[in-house]
């Protein structure tokens, strides 16, 4: 049962109310609009991460189903395992991340590379230099930056989820409807 109560809905403002009305009915935008004047910011944030990355869609996913693992939100893991397989993340993969077993061999260097570096950023404010040294190795200044927002953005989603106990929803296709998304970057 979630921990807080749905909003009021008329201490909405009707920009929110008209934003929202696009959306698919789902616990946790309606649980995020308590904060009238950050939800449009954090639902359009988890636009660009679907429209506007450089990093790729498989690799954006293997590094959401880590945080989701190390953060210890089954809502993100959820949301993002059919999301994970329609981008090429396959199950034993998948497995993989959920043992937490990231340094197996049977995962593809680049993977395990990003999979240990997504881990270590949810488990410490500092990544060690030799790791950081060959992740720079496979991705791109701008792909590490990313892959940072990606980390900090379902950090947060995740803990909303489990400090709020917001119930599981439905997984909307192989990627969130998140609006009027017309392009995709990836």
């Amino acid at each position: 049962m979630p921990r807080l109560n749905d909003p009021d809905p008329n201490v909405v403002p009707a920009d929110v109310r008209d934003f929202l009305s696009a959306l698919p009915p789902d616990p946790m935008v309606k649980m995020l609009t308590h904060s009238v004047g950050t939800v449009k910011l954090f639902i359009q944030q988890a636009r660009a991460q679907f429209t506007a990355l450089e990093l790729p869609a498989r690799s954006r996913e293997l590094v959401i189903l880590t945080v989701a693992e190390y953060a210890e939100s089954e809502f993100v893991a959820a949301q993002h395992r059919p999301m994970a397989e329609a981008a090429g993340v396959d199950q034993r993969t998948r497995e993989i991340i959920s043992s937490r077993d990231i340094d197996n061999p049977d995962l593809p260097a680049y993977d395990r590379l990003l999979i240990r570096f997504a881990a270590e950023v949810v488990r410490s404010p500092r990544v060690p230099d030799d790791l950081f040294d060959q992740v720079r190795r496979i991705l791109s200044e701008r792909e590490i930056v990313e892959v940072l927002q990606v980390v900090g953005y379902y950090w947060s989603f995740g803990r909303v989820a489990t400090v709020l106990n917001v119930e599981l929803t439905t997984v909307y296709g192989d990627e969130p409807l998140l609006g009027d998304e017309t392009e995709r970057a990836d």
